[in-house]
């Protein structure tokens, strides 16, 4: 699928990208490759595929809830100097 230079510097506006002449054209070639995968993709039939969420099965064990010291404190157990819930440090700027 063709793109337009038009296109490809509004694109490169919405992402704050400066492109030189030579990144349009090349742009324009490397975004128009993508469209035509997508539109080849869209040609596949896809009615019995389930819906997934990775690629990969992946088991995700749950663990029971527990009252554990939160790590913020096991931190300021260590600090040399603590200001209430901070670890205090020496003022480096004027």
């Amino acid at each position: 699928m063709a793109i337009g230079s038009e296109q490809v510097l509004h694109i490169a506006a919405l992402a704050r990208l400066e492109l030189g002449a030579a990144e349009i054209a090349e742009m324009q070639r490397d975004l128009g490759a993508i469209l035509d995968y997508v539109e080849q993709l869209r040609g596949l039939d896809v009615a019995d595929v389930e819906p997934m969420t990775h690629a990969a099965t992946l088991a995700t064990p749950l663990r029971d809830d527990a009252v554990v010291t939160p790590p913020g404190a096991a931190a300021l157990a260590n600090a040399p100097a603590r200001a209430g819930d901070l670890v205090a440090v020496p003022r480096f700027l004027e």
